[in-house]
């Protein structure tokens, strides 16, 4: 960073809202029975309905409502108990109908936090609402050298639509604000998160100001950003070209920006459209929708655990750090998985190390989700009950023990360490003559430990292993050389 640039920084406040879009894991679509589900071949998933065919009427689907209220729930938002549809109008060549069914004057939740974590500190991130809608088709301008071709394959499709309070300050908080997003959805239930398949999509509202002022700068809108990583690298660039502007004395006009990945700049796509642009009305083909507090309450017990309850419980209750239980929690599967384990074992550090060590080392290595891992959980408690009743090593179980399991995952833990001699030889003659040989073999060492050279133990600790190939218990072993050398 130049002096220039740190100058403008430490005088420049950057001033961001972000809409989140998450497209809803249902069976149908929004407003009619075709399939919701992604990777069809184009206009597959289509009907009167979503292609917007004159006299056709849409229902609603009451997966989204629910969907709707476990978000909202799970954001600390308050429900509306009667809200209601409207119409968005404008054209698109994606939006057959000419019009979006979305939510606007009573959207179904309103006035939530999202609690994030950086650097700088906790802080939560108003949200002003969470409002259903229904998604637009998709427009493909790179498959034909003349043509622009459509697929409505996700016309219709249900969202929610997230949208902040201008709360957030920098591009870094713009990424952990979206990463909890696509954390709560996948914990929910509601959403995939992935981000690269369009599930998960973000525009970004950004200003700037000098620090001390209260009104707002003018802002630009980043459209349809599809990666964290990009939301925060079109943030950055996007508030350094407003301070140029500012500072050379030029307005900034109020504008709706593309944002090109590989030359990390933003471009105008148009001009900025206001509200009254897309002249909202009730939708008229669709009922209002009044949730009873029964209803809501019934929802509010069937949330999982959510990710600030279990972090909680792994750093209160069973003594993970921050860094473990923010790991864990960070993957809805992982906790899954963590959670079966600890059912079977009450050494929960140990759980925490083989999930975080040699378990999530093998699932990267072999690109393997943890869903589809071989080994089940009551396998893992059983190896940690071996090692810690020191029958054998850790070493032992992680190197040579967890390998054999994968190959033949049918067999126990046992018959598995049986099979391969891992079990510890309790033999105190064994291991004494062991440890004379070490000794031996390294007198000079010796002689420097005698002499205050105490960081040598591990060495010796580490030849004792080697020639026991692992057989021996590593806490006794250390006390009896610890013994012998003190002679």
């Amino acid at each position: 960073m130049t002096i220039e640039s740190a100058r403008l920084q430490a005088e420049y406040e950057v001033v961001i809202g972000l809409e989140v879009h998450a497209q809803l894991a249902t069976a149908s679509k929004a407003f009619c029975s075709d399939s919701a589900a992604f990777g069809a071949k184009p206009n597959r998933h289509v009907s009167p309905v979503s292609l917007g065919h004159p006299g056709t009427l849409p229902f609603i689907n009451k997966k989204h409502i629910e969907y709707a209220v476990k978000l909202g729930l799970a954001t600390h938002c308050q429900i509306r108990n009667y809200n209601f549809f409207d119409r968005k109008n404008y054209f698109y060549a994606d939006l057959p109908k000419g019009y979006q069914i979305t939510q606007d004057a009573a959207a179904i939740c309103y006035e939530g936090f999202i609690g994030i974590k950086t650097v700088s500190g906790n802080k939560d991130i108003r949200l002003n609402r969470i409002h259903m809608e229904e998604d637009a088709g998709k427009s493909l301008h790179d498959q034909d050298e003349e043509n622009t071709l459509i697929d409505l394959n996700r016309a219709g499709v249900p969202l929610l639509e997230i949208v902040s309070e201008p709360d957030l300050r920098s591009g870094e908080e713009a990424h952990a604000y979206l990463a909890e997003i696509r954390r709560l959805v996948r914990f929910l239930g509601i959403c995939d998160g992935n981000m690269e398949e369009g599930s998960l999509r973000c525009d970004a509202n950004i200003s700037v100001r000098k620090k001390g002022e209260i009104e707002y700068g003018t802002r630009c809108e980043v459209k349809n950003l599809n990666s964290i990583k990009n939301v925060q690298k079109a943030i950055e660039f996007e508030a350094g070209r407003q301070i140029k502007l500012l500072e050379r004395g030029q307005i900034i006009e109020q504008t709706t920006l593309n944002f090109d990945a590989d030359s990390g700049e933003t471009s105008v796509l148009r001009s900025k459209e206001m509200a009254n642009d897309y002249r909202y009305f009730p939708e008229p083909d669709l009922p209002p929708i009044i949730l009873s507090e029964a209803y809501i309450e019934e929802i509010r017990k069937s949330l999982p655990a959510l990710p600030e309850e279990l972090y909680i419980k792994y750093t209160s209750e069973l003594g993970l750090s921050d860094y473990e239980a923010n790991v864990i929690t960070a993957d809805h599967d992982l906790v899954l998985y963590y959670e079966e384990l600890i059912k079977e074992t009450n050494h929960y550090k140990a759980a925490a190390h083989w999930l975080m060590g040699s378990i999530k080392s093998y699932l990267n290595t072999h690109a393997v989700f943890i869903g589809d891992f071989l080994l089940k959980p009551k396998i893992i408690a059983e190896i940690i009950t071996l090692v810690d009743a020191g029958k054998i090593s850790n070493t032992a179980a992680a190197q040579q023990l967890f390998p054999e399991l994968i190959r033949y995952p049918e067999k126990t833990a046992t018959e598995t360490a049986t099979a391969l001699n891992l079990f510890i030889d309790q033999s105190v003659e064994k291991l004494d003559a062991i440890i004379e040989q070490v000794l031996q073999l390294h007198p000079q060492k010796v002689t420097e430990y005698k002499k205050g050279k105490k960081g040598i133990l591990s060495l010796f600790m580490g030849e004792v292993m080697k020639l026991s190939k692992g057989k021996i218990d590593p806490k006794v072993a250390n006390r009896v050389l610890a013994e012998k050398l003190e002679k």
